[in-house]
């Protein structure tokens, strides 16, 4: 069952997860794509179990992916908005948005979408 998301970015400039993981983008529609291409494919996972003490121990549950997946961004005056819907567990979702976006995110609201 899929869930549609509402993310609020309130300081995107801190928005920054780890080193190796975080966004990039500056612009709402370019943090919207890095998260659609997080829970899209298993890319970013692969680079964090890499990383990992023990990459095998690693809960293969937390690489999954929905490629139907869809993320959308709003600038809205010094904040920037997403929504993503997706099929992808809680718990994996909050962790892609974890390591992209370090603690600066809020979860506003979840739906059935």
């Amino acid at each position: 069952m899929a869930a549609r998301y509402y993310i609020s970015l309130p300081d995107p400039e801190k928005a920054r997860g780890g080193k190796d993981f975080s966004f990039v983008s500056h612009s709402a529609e370019g943090f919207a794509s890095e998260l659609q291409d997080a829970l899209r494919n298993d890319r970013l996972f692969e680079r964090w179990r890499a990383a990992q003490d023990d990459p095998d121990g690693v809960d293969p549950g937390l690489g999954a992916t929905d490629p139907s997946a869809i993320v959308t961004g709003q600038q809205d005056d010094l904040h920037i908005d997403l929504i993503a819907t997706t099929s992808i567990p809680g718990a994996v979702f909050k962790h892609r948005l974890r390591l992209l976006a370090g603690s600066a995110w809020e979860l506003r609201d979840v739906s059935a979408a």
